[in-house]
């Protein structure tokens, strides 16, 4: 029962943290232009729809390493699966579905 509690605290920390991580990678991609912000999008929109954009983990190299703290909070949280991250901040589906717009992000046939 013990290990059951730390796992919850876990998840709910991680969650919280991925929640907040999002919330300043979205606002990046919706208020910035300089070359790590398509990667950003990139980032964004894999966790949107994983199977629609695919994840270079390679891109965790090619950004700033407060990017990249958040992007690996994102996907920590992602792990432990508690909602989706676009879900836990304010209008994120719309949110998220501008950035990929905004970036040229393309959606494969039929999805």
């Amino acid at each position: 029962e013990a290990a059951l509690t730390e796992f919850d605290t876990r998840s709910r920390q991680a969650t919280q943290m991925g929640a907040q991580a999002f919330a300043r990678l979205l606002k990046l991609a919706e208020e910035r232009d300089s070359g790590q912000i398509p990667r950003i999008a990139r980032f964004l929109a894999a966790t949107y729809n994983g199977q629609a954009f695919q994840l270079d983990l390679f891109e965790l190299r090619a950004v700033d390493v407060a990017i990249s703290d958040d992007m690996l909070c994102c996907l920590d949280a992602l792990r432990w699966a508690r909602a989706d991250l676009h879900t836990l901040v304010p209008n994120g589906d719309a949110r998220v579905r501008a950035v990929i717009d905004r970036w040229g992000l393309r959606w494969p046939e039929g999805a």
